[in-house]
């Protein structure tokens, strides 16, 4: 009979933070195969790394090439989506069900679940009222899923799991779910994600105080995941998707094409937008990482020639040379640049503070043409918290306002990630429960076939 196996993507965990202030991922590599270094994808963001995972091919093939890209038939940016439609080629357990057709897979708050082919998948799905409020909930398939683990544990803890206060209570909830899985005993394959060290790293930086407790606490949490696993009798693979580096300074791509005239903006009553089908050329921005969109193909050499010019950027690829990064998709752009090291390419677009969009300071990841980490961070001062209380006072009264409670000033990021690591330092990891042979598992998209090769032993 095969042993059932469970899959922890615990996000952030590099190479180097494997010890002791982890026991429990400690413990687990003593056991089995020790901590293996894994060389990401590029660009080493959260859907493209576990995309590659699942499917064991580069982004040149399965099609996620950042954690957002533009939509060109649409004209529009669009991150953070959640379909399976989206992610090419065949994932771990299809490739597992060649062999035993009745094996079941649960998927929990990996990227890309929704209308997947795993039998049960769990990811966060706010609820967008009518009158403009959201309040936490999850998708799930089959539906009745949702009921069940809501009324178990809770609603899913959404504004902890990003935003302000975002912490711990979002990875406790995930858990609980998992081990509730774990226990029925019905799963060959469970996949689960640990997103706790997201937060403070990206806050204060991988090398702060706050980062250590955070290792600490989340490891407690893997603990609990191992020792339900353990129970059951089942193998466990522990990976991640990226390590994080410190970081001092953002790089405003987006306002340097501006000032170049290759941007094109509109003036609206809720600030100034982007408007990328008009540009000349814009930047989908996501932590040290970069897709430049250029409509103009006469105008590629002008704008690579620009980036390369610019402070803080460290590499612009074209297409020809992103096959060489396995990332020559036709959803990339016609460049991708690659920020300096302690550098980080920041999204806002706007030249002055006062035409921001009303979003800028919400968090609104789905409306930002970029990613934006300040979403982590109240604004600060007294000033803040005042605000703060009289948008919670509106929300308490049903009245519509933004809730716009972020500190949005881009210098205080303390930790990025998704360079081209050039060691260990700055590697993913791969643990797993059981002895493998390390020989020929150098790349994350190598490790597929090893987890479908224990899928089957």
């Amino acid at each position: 009979m095969t042993q059932p196996l469970l899959i922890i993507n615990i996000a952030g965990l590099g190479v180097s933070t494997v010890g002791s202030d982890t026991p429990n991922r400690l413990r687990l590599s003593e056991a089995g195969s020790g901590t293996i270094s894994l060389q990401p994808p590029t660009p080493a963001l959260t859907s493209v790394s576990q995309a590659t995972f699942l499917t064991g091919t580069p982004p040149a093939q399965h099609g996620i090439v950042s954690n957002g890209w533009y939509f060109r038939d649409l004209a529009t940016i669009l991150n953070w989506q959640r379909t399976a439609n989206l992610m090419a080629r065949e994932t771990i357990w299809e490739a597992a069900r060649a062999d035993n057709p009745d094996l079941l897979c649960a998927n929990l708050f990996w990227r890309y679940a929704t209308h997947a082919s795993s039998d049960v998948n769990v990811v966060e799905r706010p609820t967008y009222w009518a009158d403009g409020r959201k309040s936490p909930d999850i998708y799930t398939e089959p539906g009745s899923m949702r009921d069940e683990l809501t009324e178990r544990f809770g609603p899913f803890p959404l504004f902890r799991f990003w935003g302000p206060a975002a912490g711990i209570q979002s990875t406790q909830w995930i858990v609980d779910a998992t081990r509730y899985l774990i226990e029925q005993g019905r799963f060959g394959l469970l996949l689960t994600y640990i997103p706790h060290l997201d937060y403070d790293h990206q806050r204060f930086g991988p090398d702060s105080s706050q980062a250590q407790k955070a290792l600490r606490d989340m490891d407690t949490e893997v603990g609990r995941l191992v020792d339900a696993a353990q129970s059951r009798e089942m193998r466990i693979a522990v990976v991640s998707d990226y390590a994080f580096q410190k970081v001092s300074r953002p790089i405003f791509l987006n306002r340097m094409l501006r000032q170049a005239g290759m941007l094109c903006v509109q003036h609206a009553e809720n600030g100034e937008l982007l408007e990328p089908g008009a540009s000349t050329a814009f930047a989908v921005c996501d932590q040290q990482t970069a897709h430049i969109y250029v409509n103009d193909p006469s105008s590629v050499t002008k704008v690579k020639k620009l980036l390369e010019d610019t402070d803080g950027v460290d590499r612009v690829f074209d297409r020809q040379q992103m096959r060489d990064l396995e990332l020559d998709h036709s959803r990339s752009g016609e460049l991708f640049a690659i920020a300096e090291p302690e550098c980080w390419f920041a999204y806002p677009y706007w030249l002055d503070e006062a035409n921001a969009p009303d979003f800028a300071r919400c968090v609104a990841i789905h409306a930002k043409p970029g990613w934006d980490p300040t979403e982590l961070f109240w604004s600060p001062g007294i000033s803040g918290k005042l605000h703060l209380a009289k948008r919670m006072l509106q929300k308490v009264l049903g009245l519509r306002a933004p809730f716009d409670v972020i500190s949005g000033h881009m210098s205080i990021v303390r930790g990025s990630h998704g360079r081209i690591p050039t060691s260990d330092l700055h590697r993913p990891v791969l643990i797993t429960s059981w002895p493998i042979d390390p020989r020929g598992i150098e790349r994350m998209q190598d490790a597929k076939a090893l987890v479908v090769q224990a899928l089957r032993d």
